[in-house]
């Protein structure tokens, strides 16, 4: 699937209209960061995730702000996932 980023207005994106899209994508844990153990899930292989709640969202989001609850301590792929990079903007395209 292709997508087309047309509008520069439309792709700009800041704290105050994040999505939170990314919080749906699977997160692999590859290094350790801190992330608390609640919050530590097994995929069927065994790999290290962080847990998702049943609608796919991510356990450590907080749904009211939509603002990461252990940003401290978050793993390296969300430390290294930028907001308003083209996997963002995709992602956030997909979602509408």
């Amino acid at each position: 699937m292709t997508y087309e980023i047309t509008n520069q207005h439309e792709t700009e994106v800041s704290c105050s209209n994040c999505q939170a899209c990314c919080c749906r994508l699977e997160v692999m844990l590859i290094t350790d960061t801190g992330v608390p153990d609640r919050f530590i899930a097994f995929d069927r292989w065994g790999g290290m995730t962080m847990a998702r709640l049943e609608d796919g969202w991510c356990a450590a989001l907080d749904r009211n702000t939509l603002m990461c609850t252990i940003y401290e301590k978050r793993p390296l792929i969300c430390r290294e996932y930028k907001m308003g990079d083209v996997d963002c903007i995709i992602e956030r395209t997909a979602n509408l």
